[in-house]
């Protein structure tokens, strides 16, 4: 939770735009895994007394409701989880909500990494988290205009081993071929993990 509203943070401080306006989409495969470990472990105690606290963080929605008392947002907020293509339906919901309802849009993808004996059904290996503040227009802090459209082409993968094993070890990483792409600046396309039989591809054009 904490590396979502760090990362939401962030990226509203970096587009001058006021975060109380923006319509927000959370995307996560999984949550807060550490709190579900902790919440399995008393539970299987031989005092199951749960925190009321520590369950209402076990509830996928936690952050975004965080969010928005912290920041007073009154839009529209959505929170998805799509397992490993959760970053790519979050910037499609993110997009659409741009595009259709023609409002500033902010994405938040993000999960941690679950303790043993979790970790072995589901090895995330650490905490991932990123934001991306989209709008219909462009403004002095526009990095690229993206466009989106689903594919059947491979994903794309990183030539250096680190970077690769880096995007497939967190879910929210496979955004990775994109940050990459916005930090180039220049104009490219990258094509980044969805569904068993679709991926997205994205255009990104800087100028």
């Amino acid at each position: 939770m904490r590396a979502a509203l760090a990362a939401a943070h962030e990226a509203v401080a970096q587009s001058g735009r006021d975060a109380a306006t923006l319509a927000a989409v959370f995307a996560a495969s999984g949550g807060d895994g550490g709190n579900f470990h902790a919440i399995c472990e008393t539970l299987a105690s031989d005092e199951p007394q749960l925190s009321p606290t520590r369950f209402h963080n076990s509830v996928h929605n936690a952050p975004a409701g965080y969010w928005s008392i912290a920041t007073r947002a009154m839009a529209a907020s959505n929170v998805l989880c799509a397992y490993d293509g959760s970053f790519a339906a979050g910037l499609l919901e993110s997009l659409a909500q741009v595009s259709v309802d023609g409002v500033a849009t902010l994405l938040v993808a993000y999960d941690t990494d679950y303790p043993e004996p979790l970790r072995r059904v589901r090895p995330i290996a650490d905490a991932f988290g990123l934001a991306l503040v989209l709008a219909p227009h462009r403004s002095e802090r526009t990095l690229a205009r993206i466009e989106a459209r689903l594919s059947d082409a491979h994903a794309f993968t990183f030539a250096d081993a680190g970077l690769e094993a880096l995007r497939l070890s967190n879910p929210a990483a496979r955004a990775l071929p994109l940050l990459e792409a916005l930090a180039r600046g220049a104009a490219s396309n990258v094509v980044l993990d969805y569904l068993d039989d679709t991926r997205l591809a994205v255009d990104i054009d800087p100028s």
